[in-house]
């Protein structure tokens, strides 16, 4: 993964820009998990656990069918997501909702002065600071409740492999670590959740009586194995290590 530039981000995607006040939920994502627990949904398992947190927006496709990674110069990394009616961005700085606009041809998508235009493979991202020159790379298809029935949202990482999921219903996480030799599923409290530009959420439990804290922030993240774009950078500090990696808020199925 390359290193994006933090001055030259700070310039173009930055400031007022950044998503706010998202805690309405957007089209295609998730709804709060206290509306599963309403239909009926709820189990006896998750009787005495409170609701799951509704996650930021920006950590959801919002309905697109895939994430796409754009290689761009100067050297920098964005993911874009393309639901039907706008364009999700995320950088190494944030997220960014833009909004269609006419245009001549390509397709062309605005948020203030920031702008991001493509055409086949190509994208240009233009602010008042600058511009960058984007090819398309790498895609990864949006995981959804088809892949992930029970979570609202997953996560992954390597040396040692891990993976996270925490549970759509409950306020409760499914941590495997050790390349699946060690898993431990784990009741947890909500210590911190920003819905706005900052998107990021905090998470802490205990396991036999030690600190198992999960920090998520809504920014571009690509799998140090593969290099598959993720919108979630995620942060697990463990008794026994810090585990990085990333992850995404699980869709509903088509």
């Amino acid at each position: 993964m390359r290193l994006i530039p933090a001055s030259l981000l700070f310039l173009m995607l930055a400031g007022p820009l950044g998503l706010a006040g998202c805690a309405v939920r957007q089209p295609g994502s998730p709804p709060p998990a206290v509306s599963d627990l309403a239909s009926g949904e709820a189990s006896a398992d998750t009787a005495d656990v409170p609701a799951s947190p509704l996650l930021p927006s920006a950590f959801f496709a919002d309905g697109a069918d895939a994430f796409i990674a754009w290689r761009c110069t100067p050297a920098q990394d964005l993911i874009a997501a393309f639901p039907e009616d706008h364009l999700r961005l995320w950088s190494g700085q944030g997220h960014y909702r833009l909004d269609p606009a006419v245009v001549a041809s390509g397709a062309r998508y605005v948020k203030g002065d920031l702008s991001f235009w493509n055409k086949g493979d190509k994208a240009l991202v233009e602010s008042d600071n600058g511009r960058l020159e984007c090819h398309e790379d790498v895609h990864r298809r949006t995981l959804t409740r088809a892949d992930h029935p029970d979570s609202i949202f997953h996560a992954v990482g390597n040396e040692p492999g891990w993976t996270l999921d925490l549970d759509r219903r409950a306020a409760r996480l499914h941590l495997v670590t050790e390349y699946g030799e060690k898993a431990r599923t784990l009741s947890y409290q909500l210590l911190g959740l920003d819905n706005g530009e900052q998107a990021r959420v905090t998470l802490r439990a205990h396991d036999n009586g030690e600190p198992i804290t999960v920090r998520l922030r809504a920014r571009a993240c690509f799998d140090a194995m593969s290099g598959k774009p993720y919108p979630v950078r995620v942060r697990i500090e463990t008794p026994e290590r810090v585990l990085q990696g990333c992850g995404q808020g699980i869709e509903r199925s088509p």
